[in-house]
């Protein structure tokens, strides 16, 4: 009996990056779970399928509606920027 392996998922090739680029483990799970919330926001959508659009309504969804600081806007944004490479 062959096991298949399943080709790593979209938030797994994330991980990976950030972790090739040395990103410490702390950041690598705070951009992740960014990345998760943004993808939810968007109904799961993939990240190729967005823009600029997508991301400004994003962080201003962050502002507005669940007042989030200036700072947590940018790094909701460099970890959604993160993910194109």
């Amino acid at each position: 009996m062959t096991l298949e392996t399943k080709p790593p998922g979209l938030i797994q090739r994330y991980r990976e990056l950030l972790q090739t680029r040395h990103y410490a483990r702390r950041t690598v799970k705070t951009y992740e779970q960014w990345l998760r919330r943004f993808l939810h926001f968007h109904g799961l959508r993939h990240p190729r399928e967005m823009g600029s659009h997508e991301v400004n309504a994003f962080l201003s969804h962050l502002a507005v509606e669940k007042q989030v600081s200036a700072s947590t806007q940018n790094q909701a944004l460099a970890a959604v920027r993160r993910q194109s490479g």
